[in-house]
Formats: structure tokens, C-alpha cells, sequence
């Protein structure tokens, strides 16, 4: 009975010998990337940002005038409502009103296309840096690539596996040859 034993004992010893010698040549590579940083100083993604911000001020412009005009065309009736007759007066106001409402049509419309362009911009961004981050991942044999973003998904890690500045560099090379 005490040979059993032994035996099973000594297969578990050279198991657990056997497996901690495999981790030991296998050495599995572990990193992380400050997503926070990558989003910040990515070209990719400052490119993104200026072509909404482009945008935005464009369709800001847009509602700006139609409503520089509504006022002018208010400011018009005031001028001269008093000689106007009863018919004018609500023909005008009717026409003043449904303008403002196109406006105020116009200006929710702008807000929506203005997040699904922005959302549309940042996820382009985002898979770029997916995509690099599959392939630098593969190329340079780490098995984890973890993303620190600050909140709490990673409360440690030594700066020693902090790749960020690696994957920027690759980023920034990758962003500058597709946009030449």
C-alpha cells in the first residue's frame, strides 16, 4: 500500500516538475499599451478628431445662417407689421414659425449626424489600431496584450512590459505610408 503511494506521489512531484519546467521554456509573453496615450497622440486619431471638428464647424456655419437670416426676416416683420393688415400679419407669423420650426428640425438632425460621424471616425481609428495591435502582437510573439485605460481594468503592471511607446512608433510609421 505504501508503494502505491509513493508511486503516486512521486508521478504528481514529476507532473508538477514536468509542467513548471514547460511554463519555464514556453515563457509566456505578457504586455500592456496605455490606451489612453494611444488614443491621444495616435495620427490617426488626431487626423479623426480634426476631420469632425472640420465637419461640425461646417454644419455650425450652416445653422448659423439659416438663423442669422430667420432673425433678419423677424426683425423685418417687427419693422413693419404695424402697416400690414390682419391677413399679412398671420400669413407672415405662420411663415416666420415654420421656418424656425425647419430650424429647430434642421439643428436635431445636425446633432445626430454629427455623433454617428464622429462614432463613424473613431471606430476607423480604433480598427486600425486593432488590426496593428493583432499583427505587432503576432510578429513580436506576445501571447497578452492588455490596454490600461485608467479605469481600473488594470491596477498594476510594471512599466517594464509597457509597450506603448513601441506600438505608437509602429502606428505612426504604418499611418504615414498609407497617407503620403
Amino acid at each position: 500500500m505504501k508503494k502505491v503511494q509513493w508511486v503516486i506521489n512521486g508521478l504528481v512531484l514529476a507532473g508538477v516538475i514536468a509542467l513548471g519546467g514547460y511554463h519555464l521554456l514556453v515563457k509566456e509573453k505578457t504586455v500592456y499599451v496605455n490606451i489612453g496615450r494611444l488614443m491621444e497622440e495616435y495620427e490617426g486619431m488626431k487626423d479623426a478628431r480634426q476631420e469632425y471638428e472640420k465637419l461640425s464647424n461646417q454644419w455650425q456655419a450652416n445653422l448659423d445662417t439659416l438663423i442669422s437670416d430667420w432673425q433678419e426676416e423677424l426683425k423685418a416683420y417687427e419693422k413693419e407689421h404695424s402697416g400690414m393688415t390682419k391677413k399679412e400679419k398671420e400669413l407672415k407669423e405662420e411663415l416666420l414659425l415654420n421656418k424656425q420650426q425647419q430650424i429647430n428640425q434642421y439643428q436635431e438632425a445636425i446633432k445626430l449626424k454629427a455623433r454617428e460621424e464622429e462614432q463613424k471616425l473613431t471606430q476607423n481609428a480604433v480598427n486600425r489600431i486593432n488590426d496593428f495591435m493583432e499583427e505587432f502582437g503576432k510578429k513580436n510573439g506576445y501571447s497578452i496584450i492588455l490596454g490600461a485605460d485608467g479605469s481600473g481594468n488594470l491596477l498594476y503592471a510594471d512599466k517594464k512590459i509597457d509597450i506603448t511607446d513601441l506600438v505608437l512608433e509602429g502606428l505612426q510609421e504604418e499611418y504615414k505610408r498609407e497617407h503620403k
